[in-house]
């Protein structure tokens, strides 16, 4: 029987629920009493509804349980936590117990990001032979450069779907231009400056040309594609070649990440023991009964 596998981004999904659910407060008897608990509680009836839908078997969710990591002793400017709300980070530990208790496996990231482990467990599960499709659920747009083949990346906000095409549809570039793509235009998000002048357009145009920043050539003259203001774009990255170099490793997920899980371990068999107790500690009891509790 074919497999789907679904890699779910719990940083994002944190952060959408916070923004997106009600707020509630935990009941005073309970270990989280009078603490904010919405994101959370909007998390575990998000991911719940996830679970119960009949095409959903085998999951495993990442979570930044630290917000900085290796990037940030690469480049100073890289995103950092400063400026969460600290009733938001507060629920990050609550929110990996959430999962957990809901049956899923949960990669808590340290030293490397919620996207690094998304993309190793991509890269791990989609050669697993009875895998059908991976579904690496987050909207982040360097998730993009690890669709491919078995892989694709699943928007479940907009409930888009995109492969390959719709990638290149999106971006101007195929997957494997991304890392490139996001070194020339930059990513607030995530704190990459990119290079002065460089567009969405101007950079998809060279880059559906040269694939790679490494190939482009230093002149604007030499270049085998007519691209707006390309004297000052080929210019502006002469100068600044190696900081689009390391931004490019920035935006470079890593696959290596070790993922203990086999397959099998990531099917989902249902809500843990702790589920029901850490619902009443949130004050979110009827959420049970989704599940038959």
């Amino acid at each position: 029987m074919a497999v789907n596998v679904h890699l779910l981004d719990g940083t994002y999904e944190l952060f959408r629920s916070y923004f997106g659910a009600p707020s509630a407060t935990a009941p005073a008897d309970g270990p989280y009493a009078g603490r904010e608990v919405g994101a959370v509680r909007g998390l575990l009836a998000s991911f719940g509804a996830l679970l119960r839908d009949g095409h959903t078997s085998h999951v495993a969710v990442a979570f930044d349980t630290v917000i900085e990591s290796f990037r940030n002793q690469l480049f100073a400017g890289y995103k950092t936590g400063e400026g969460m709300p600290e009733d938001l980070w507060a629920q990050f530990p609550i929110a990996e117990r959430a999962v957990q208790a809901l049956g899923c496996v949960v990669w808590p990231m340290v030293e490397f990001e919620a996207d690094d482990g998304l993309a190793s467990g991509a890269v791990r599960f989609a050669a697993e032979a009875e895998v059908e499709r991976v579904y690496v659920c987050t909207p982040d747009k360097d998730l993009a450069q690890m669709v491919g083949g078995k892989v694709v990346q699943l928007d479940r906000k907009q409930k888009k779907l995109f492969d390959e095409d719709a990638v290149y549809e999106k971006f101007g570039v195929p997957p494997a231009s991304i890392p490139d793509w996001l070194a020339l235009v930059g990513d607030a998000q995530d704190g990459i400056p990119g290079i002065p002048k460089w567009g969405a357009k101007s950079a998809a145009q060279v880059l559906v040309a040269y694939e790679h920043l490494d190939r482009i050539p230093a002149d604007a003259a030499d270049w085998q594609v007519q691209v707006r203001g390309a004297k000052t774009l080929a210019d502006n990255l002469a100068a600044q070649r190696d900081d689009a170099l390391l931004y490019r490793r920035l935006a470079t997920l890593r696959t290596d990440v070790p993922i203990r899980e086999t397959l099998d371990e990531l099917r989902w068999r249902g809500p843990t023991d702790d589920l029901a107790p850490l619902c009443r500690e949130l004050g979110y009891e009827r959420l049970l009964e989704r599940f038959g509790g």
